[in-house]
């Protein structure tokens, strides 16, 4: 069983660089919300729509913006960006920070000039193929698998079931969650008129620091050169990313997003659930794409891009469904009459 650490307000309020109101021995076990913080857990405010709670918190601690500490009941932790504050107070009391081991369970399957840094954590029945290099504080979780040749950089961690193919490389403190596959064969067949044949994937993965990719997500590795992530890039679940795909720095992907062969998609990128980009595009840094859109033209300048229809009630959607059909027609009478008017004029 795993246990997140108990900390004191004054150990919190170092660690986050704060002032602190309130006793700094208040020992600290846990976050929860304003709502449901008991005495000895930290709550935080980051939206006014919860204020209402704020009045009404038993919590020993909160974490808020200097101007709502008049209306607070308790000590505070005051901090201009509350939602920033409580990412890294999060990390405080991560109960798998607390349980991090070291060492190779004796289940574990290592390879050949396998190469391990300090303080490294292989759990039960992972495999570790040859040549393969580990950093500092590498943590590879039950049942996962590192192929042959892939480099791992420090403090990363694969959680259980992860793969990660031959020749990837992946930076620091990356984070892959259970169920991803990086390296995986793109999708690359020629076909003859009759039957398709297999194109092998000859290139790699590389994915940058800071990259955190969700479960039961794919990364395919490159027909010739590689896919390439960048830094800081943020990767929801079930999402596909193609072979020869570049995702520039600090760009983020909700869930179920698509994406086509060779696309490039820029830096502080961000696109929403259900996002589809076709192959062979160019999306500009600063693009935001919003949910269940489909991109199949390149995007040059920055800004929020939206494609489709919202939902509406089916008796709706089904009139403007026919009357959708209908627009060609309806162009060819309207350009009718404009020339019509113009030769009559």
């Amino acid at each position: 069983m795993t246990h997140a650490p108990t900390l004191t307000l004054a150990d919190i309020a170092r660690r986050l660089d704060i002032d602190f109101q309130g006793d700094g021995d208040t020992l600290i076990r846990g976050l929860a919300t304003l709502k449901e913080a008991g005495p000895d857990q930290i709550a935080f405010l980051a939206n006014r729509a919860y204020l209402k709670d704020l009045a009404e918190t038993r919590a020993a601690a909160v974490l808020l913006h200097p101007e709502h500490g008049k209306n607070c009941p308790v000590p505070q932790l005051p901090i201009d960006n509350p939602y920033l504050g409580y990412a890294q107070l999060s990390q405080m009391f991560d109960p798998l920070e607390a349980s991090k081991q070291t060492g190779v369970h004796p289940t574990a399957v290592v390879g050949d000039n396998v190469t391990l840094g300090e303080g490294v954590e292989i759990q039960a029945h992972a495999v570790i193929d040859a040549g393969v290099v580990l950093g500092d504080r590498v943590v590879i979780g039950a049942g996962s698998v590192v192929g042959a040749d892939s480099i791992l950089g420090d403090d990363t961690r694969l959680h259980a079931n992860v793969t990660v193919y031959h020749g990837v490389v992946i930076g620091k403190r990356a984070i892959l969650h259970s169920g991803c596959v990086i390296g995986a064969d793109g999708f690359g067949f020629a076909h003859d008129g009759a039957r398709w044949h297999k194109i092998a994937q000859l290139g790699g993965v590389v994915l940058g620091d800071d990259v955190e990719v969700g479960s039961c997500s794919s990364i395919d590795r490159g027909a010739l050169g590689d896919t390439l992530i960048g830094n800081d890039v943020k990767i929801d679940s079930q999402v596909q990313i193609a072979h020869n795909v570049r995702i520039g720095d600090h760009s983020a992907l909700a869930g179920c997003v698509g994406i086509a062969g060779s696309t490039k998609v820029g830096k502080h990128c961000m696109l929403g659930g259900g996002v589809g980009l076709s192959g062979h595009l160019t999306i500009a840094d600063g693009v935001q794409v919003t949910g269940m859109s489909l991109v199949t033209n390149s995007i040059h300048e920055p800004g929020v891009y939206s494609s489709g229809t919202g939902a509406m009630n089916n008796t709706q959607w089904r009139k403007n469904a026919v009357r959708f059909k209908q627009l060609d027609e309806i162009a060819k009478r309207l350009t009718r009459l404009e020339k019509s008017s113009r030769d009559s004029a």
